[in-house]
């Protein structure tokens, strides 16, 4: 009988050391707390959806422990980083680390204000919230931050489109930043864009279908890992979410998210010309360039590129991880994700 039961408690030990290795400890987490805030832009009446997570007992504010995240070309910053998969979101994760967490969305995005062109038939208008527009966004926001924590620098988190953004803010304002999380960067185009306006002139949106997103998510990934990667359950958790940000969306038949076109716009303006729209040699803080193996928006050569760009950031990393695709955030690898991240954010 011992010697049955002896490799079984063994096995249970083993399991239940590999399980606190793979998700962080949170048995004795602070308290956190959550505050919504409406961020006027630079732009009369436009509004930016800033949500914060802290933990309840943070009274003093370095920049050391401030971060902000923007989102990516298609969907708002809430569904890319604060979706609990597992319990915790990434959001929930950076907040029980000590850190004043902020994320945002982008006019047009989200619980940010929509520009009155979404409020019509996309081809009644040209592309709306661009790059440029984009940036403005992002200096409204972190001059409220810096203002509101009475700091001179914070952290800066991009992914994707959002890479473009918090980079080219960085080379325009490096004094403003302390360290830049570059995550699934964009860089020049080889083949068509994942993502596009659909057929004819270029309206001021587009609008993307449950079906139509979930074909994108799984791009890259094996077939006979799609589940164990990126759970059915899990994405319909993030779809969920995404319409709940968009109610004129939601209510379509078939339901959509809407997201600007302005980026679109971008990708022929720049992108798929061969002209970059900033110069990651222009940035001098340290730089994070990270991203997963299977990613087929934005490839890894993408991040090599920008990586060998970087010859004026003071320290530089360069991090893959195993297993995952563009959303490597909202997949079953996401805790290695925010541990490099973390990792990086942490160092002094």
């Amino acid at each position: 009988m011992k010697v049955r039961t002896f490799p079984r408690m063994v096995t249970i030990l083993m399991i239940l050391v590999l399980s606190a290795l793979v998700q962080p400890a949170f048995s004795q987490a602070p308290k956190i707390v959550t505050e919504t805030i409406m961020v006027q832009a630079k732009d009369p009446g436009i509004l930016l959806h800033v949500r914060n997570k802290r933990p309840d007992a943070m009274t003093q504010f370095v920049p050391e422990r401030i971060v902000l995240f923007v989102h990516g070309a298609t969907y708002p910053s809430e569904t890319g980083f604060d979706i609990p998969h597992g319990g915790y979101s990434w959001m929930d994760y950076v907040a029980q680390c000590g850190w004043d967490v902020y994320i945002m969305d982008l006019r047009g995005y989200g619980r940010s204000t929509r520009p009155p062109e979404m409020n019509k038939p996309a081809s009644e208008n040209p592309p709306i919230v661009n790059t440029d527009v984009a940036v403005r966004d992002v200096s409204a926001v972190v001059d409220h931050i810096l203002a509101r924590r009475g700091v001179s620098k914070i952290n800066l988190v991009g992914w994707s489109w959002g890479t473009v953004i918090m980079g080219a803010y960085t080379a325009q304002n490096n004094a403003k930043v302390r360290h830049l999380v570059l995550y699934a960067p964009l860089w020049l185009l080889k083949d068509p864009p994942p993502i596009s306006g659909g057929q004819g002139p270029l309206g001021a949106y587009r609008t993307v279908t449950k079906d139509a997103a979930r074909q994108r998510g799984l791009r890259g990934i094996p077939k006979e890992k799609q589940e164990e990667i990126s759970p059915s359950a899990w994405f319909d958790q993030w779809w969920t979410a995404n319409q709940a940000t968009d109610p004129e969306g939601a209510v379509q038949n078939p339901p959509v998210v809407r997201a600007p076109n302005g980026i679109i716009e971008d990708l022929g303006k720049y992108w798929m010309t061969g002209k970059p729209y900033y110069d990651p040699s222009q940035i001098m803080v340290p730089t994070l360039v990270i991203l997963a193996e299977w990613d087929m928006d934005t490839p890894p050569y993408m991040a090599q590129e920008v990586f060998k760009k970087l010859n004026k950031a003071p320290t530089k990393r360069y991090v893959m991880i195993g297993e995952g695709t563009h959303g490597v955030a909202i997949e079953k690898n996401r805790w290695q994700l925010f541990r490099e991240v973390q990792l990086f954010l942490e160092d002094r």
